[in-house]
């Protein structure tokens, strides 16, 4: 049986992918922390939006970050997703004064123009 293979990435690609990745990893751990910090803060319930939007945001991250690494033919796919969650996680937590969320709403930002790029 004759299986056809795509040929190998290119430097220029690779570097490309791992921009991606690299943004997809700081956007995961920066949500993580927001999540875990807003736990923390005295009025848990006004944080619950931020919380779910961090805990949705890493999960899709860490999707299309998976996607992308294995070449997948549906990552364009995931990529729409991803960079719809992470927008609207990025205003969420942009509206928080806190630390863990202006620090989350840029990793979120810089995923999406890396993300927009891709």
């Amino acid at each position: 049986m004759d299986h056809a293979h795509a040929s190998a990435p290119t430097p220029a690609a690779n570097q490309h992918n791992q921009a991606v990745l690299d943004a997809l990893s700081r956007c995961i751990a920066a949500c993580e922390l927001c999540a875990t910090a807003c736990l923390q803060e005295e009025d848990v319930q006004m944080m619950v939006p931020c919380i779910r939007l961090d805990r949705d945001c890493a999960d899709i991250c860490r999707l299309t970050a998976a996607f992308i690494a294995r070449g997948s033919d549906h990552a364009r796919h995931v990529l729409r997703e991803c960079i719809e969650i992470c927008r609207k996680c990025g205003e969420e937590c942009g509206q928080h004064q806190h630390d863990h969320c202006q620090q989350c709403a840029a990793a979120c930002r810089a995923c999406v123009e890396a993300c927009e790029a891709y």
